[in-house]
């Protein structure tokens, strides 16, 4: 083995060894800075080494390349709201596998070439089907994704007749079809077919998502781009390449296990549900059929908390949407002022994507010791004074522990309902994602806080300073 040879694998070990450490301290909000930043030096090891590896001729077209998506990827995320990154982060994943799924198109054609003598063997053509099926999935589910994420598309489950049975015929297809490729060197137009029924694959698997189960198909398709990544490595016989799309897929298959797990619910029954409405229009204030929600003002709820001994904030979509985090840090930091003890109870599937609540409010320098998981903060929910719920459903619906005949009974919530006072900021009583009425709306101990969570928080922050 010469020096370079040596120098590669080298250089290799340590970009793996960074990617490992990064996952690591991304596991904590407190150090996921840190983490980030080992598995981009971590990366950028690994795209240096790799371009000496290929020796490649010519680097014009590359560095171009380079620029040009340095420069797209900076302003991106410069100029993205924190309220959006879910959003930015489908199309990360879609990129992802729509950058894997051409590689494999780019190494299949490349072996068509009349300038190549090679020869396809059966193993190149095994990972080349592998990763144009995955990658090719993950870019059109991704962006559709992004779409009932940003509005574009309906965020309720769109479903028709047989789609199932679809899906399982196209994937058959596409089986049958890999392994004619494989087994007789077909022609191009076989492999095109492939790629075409894997892009619709990749749309029906996520059109009949509901948008309470966007945290699972993010984390989920965030899996399958590091799939699709590992099966280029394959095909291009690298080996760094391959390590960082098993990291990431084992990561994404994980977090999808614990986002599952957070709702009582299994991954098939995630994909195949059609559980979920999206989001709801605003409607009714006050009362739902013979049920009365108790509605309160800005000064009646800063009394109650600015002589509570004890708050717990419990964030949601609303907050996102409404952009309040920096109004909720404002809060409280008086009411701290204040000597009131304040916590935060963050749900694992909180928001849009996994971590969203805490992306949030560490972007508004929310201490994270303030932030407690389901785990730690349920058993201080019945010796709390007031919990402020910030534009969240479904994740402190009663339901979910009192009703069997709930959709959503079995799934792990924050026990809000146990504090002493509820406070709900909402701007209707309309049912959240799960498309369920909340009974914790209407019970004695809750009042209703109707308006923009931003706006209802600055008004709170107001006659706070006035007590």
């Amino acid at each position: 083995m010469d020096a370079l040879s040596t120098f590669i694998g080298l250089s290799y070990l340590v970009a793996a060894a960074l990617f490992i450490l990064g996952l690591k301290y991304m596991g904590s909000p407190a150090t996921a800075r840190r983490g980030n930043m080992l598995g981009s030096i971590g990366m950028l090891i690994a795209i240096v080494v790799t371009l000496l590896d290929k020796q490649i001729i010519s680097f014009t077209w590359i560095i171009v390349a380079m620029i040009v998506g340095a420069v797209i990827g900076a302003f991106s995320a410069k100029k993205v709201q924190m309220t959006a990154m879910p959003q930015m982060v489908g199309i990360f994943n879609g990129l992802g596998g729509g950058a894997s799924a051409l590689v494999a198109i780019a190494e299949f054609y490349s072996y068509l070439s009349p300038e190549t003598t090679a020869i396809m063997t059966m193993d190149v053509s095994i990972t080349i089907i592998l990763g144009v099926l995955i990658g090719a999935v993950t870019f059109s589910g991704s962006f559709i994704a992004f779409g009932k994420l940003q509005g574009f598309i309906s965020g309720s489950p769109i479903t028709f007749p047989g789609q199932q049975i679809f899906n399982f015929l196209m994937l058959i297809a596409v089986l049958v079809l890999g392994v004619v490729i494989v087994a007789f060197n077909a022609s191009s137009l076989l492999f095109l077919l492939v790629v075409i029924i894997a892009l619709i694959i990749g749309v029906n698997l996520v059109i009949p998502i509901g948008g309470a189960d966007m945290p699972v198909v993010v984390s989920l398709l965030n899996s399958f781009s590091g799939l699709a990544a590992c099966a280029a490595g394959f095909v291009v016989s690298n080996n760094i390449l391959i390590i960082a799309g098993a990291l990431v897929g084992a990561a994404g298959l994980i977090l999808t296990q614990i986002m599952c797990k957070a709702m009582n619910r299994s991954l098939t029954n995630v994909i195949f549900g059609a559980f979920g409405t999206g989001d709801q229009a605003a409607g009714s204030t006050t009362a739902v059929g013979d049920k009365t929600a108790r509605s309160v003002d800005s000064e009646e709820v800063a009394m109650m908390m600015g002589y509570a001994q004890s708050v717990v904030i419990v964030p949601g979509y609303g907050m996102a949407a409404a952009q309040a985090q920096h109004a909720v840090r404002e809060l409280t930091e008086l009411l701290q002022k204040r000597n009131v003890e304040v916590k935060f109870a963050v749900h694992p599937v909180a928001g849009r994507m996994p971590g969203h609540m805490n992306v949030l409010l560490a972007e508004a320098n929310v201490p994270y010791n303030l932030l407690l998981d389901m785990d730690d903060i349920n058993p201080e929910f019945p010796h709390t004074d007031v919990v402020l719920v910030i534009g969240a459903n479904d994740v402190i619906n009663p339901a979910a522990r009192n009703d069997p005949n709930s959709p959503i009974y079995g799934m792990p919530i924050l026990d809000a309902d146990k504090a002493r006072q509820v406070i709900i900021i909402k701007r209707s009583l309309n049912v959240g994602f799960a498309g369920i009425d909340n009974p914790l709306f209407y019970e004695t101990n809750t009042s209703m806080f109707f308006g923009s969570a931003r706006d209802k928080v600055q008004e709170l922050v107001s006659e706070i300073k006035k007590l």
